[in-house]
């Protein structure tokens, strides 16, 4: 499915800016998360002064709302830099997949063409033995000695043929079979960091609620 999904056209076209797109929405989000940071520092320790000083309620109630939008800043940019970078690992592993799988695909049409090809010689052999088993000719049976034994190297050579496709078949199996494992993994991962966000942005909206009433 996610195969044919990135073989839409708009998906090539987007190829060619996709990295530079990542690195601009990456340095954004750090700046967002760094000046976050700094907000939180800041309002932190005004919050700290004022209320030592015991000054007007309205002035500090300000300051704490003030210090719980730089705190809810910063969990909202800390958690899309994080979950923005899970999303590129995943787009990554699922091209991967996507290529396996077709290396996969053309193996196998590989494996069966040369097996194929392999049983199709092997029967003409026994034909030819059969047909010529019979005549005592001289010249004949060296020319059919000639032949068989061409024929057999033949085979040889598409039995090696074989077992190396056969190899390559099983590698790209099992890397295919790492792949898909790798990808599961980080797909729970993700539904993991995805409820917890959830968790968090209720828990932030019920204190914001709670800061208006």
């Amino acid at each position: 499915r996610w195969q044919k999904i990135f073989m839409f056209p708009l998906w090539s076209k987007m190829a060619v800016f996709w990295n530079k797109m990542f690195l601009t929405i990456i340095v954004l989000l750090i700046v967002l998360f760094l000046d976050a940071v700094r907000e939180v520092r800041k309002y932190s320790s005004v919050h700290v002064n004022e209320k030592a000083a015991n000054v007007n309620s309205s002035a500090f109630d300000h300051i704490q709302m003030k210090l719980f939008r730089s705190q809810r800043n910063l969990y909202l940019s800390g958690f899309s830099l994080f979950l923005w970078l899970v999303l590129r690992r995943t787009v990554t592993l699922l091209t991967q997949l996507a290529k396996e799988m077709a290396s996969h695909a053309a193996l196998e049409t590989q494996v069966n063409d040369a097996t194929e090809a392999a049983k199709k010689y092997m029967a003409e052999n026994e034909r030819l033995q059969e047909a010529l088993s019979g005549k005592g000719n001289g010249k004949k049976k060296e020319s059919t000695d000639a032949t068989e034994k061409k024929l057999k190297e033949e085979v040889e050579h598409l039995k090696a043929e074989l077992q190396k496709t056969s190899d390559a078949f099983h590698k790209a199996k099992t890397e295919v079979a790492a792949v898909k494992k790798q990808s599961e993994g980080l797909r729970k991962e993700y539904d993991h960091l995805m409820k917890e966000y959830e968790q968090l942005q209720q828990s932030l909206n019920r204190a914001e609620d709670k800061k208006d009433l």
